[in-house]
């Protein structure tokens, strides 16, 4: 089944690649693609799983679009920054 979710917090490369490897971990996912400019991420991956993708990328720094705000939106921001400098050295 294809999940697509929409994503605060997408820069860059970095940013995908992070993405792209933390999700493609996760038991039961095939693939997963980045559209940077749109904030989308879309995973190939088994039905039941849609809940699973969202909080990893939550604690990655990429929280589905609507769903952080305040503090939780800050510490999301402050994640991703890391997150997507890790994702530029991988």
């Amino acid at each position: 089944m294809q999940h697509i979710i929409e994503v605060e917090n997408i820069k860059c490369g970095g940013c995908a690649n992070t993405i792209v490897n933390k999700l493609g971990k996760l038991e039961g996912v095939a693939q997963v693609s980045v559209d940077i400019e749109a904030g989308c991420v879309s995973v190939e991956a088994t039905d039941g799983s849609r809940e699973q993708l969202v909080q990893t990328l939550l604690q990655s720094g990429y929280p589905e679009k609507g769903t952080a705000e305040g503090i939780k939106a800050a510490k999301a921001k402050a994640k991703s920054f890391v997150s997507c400098a890790i994702g530029r050295i991988s």
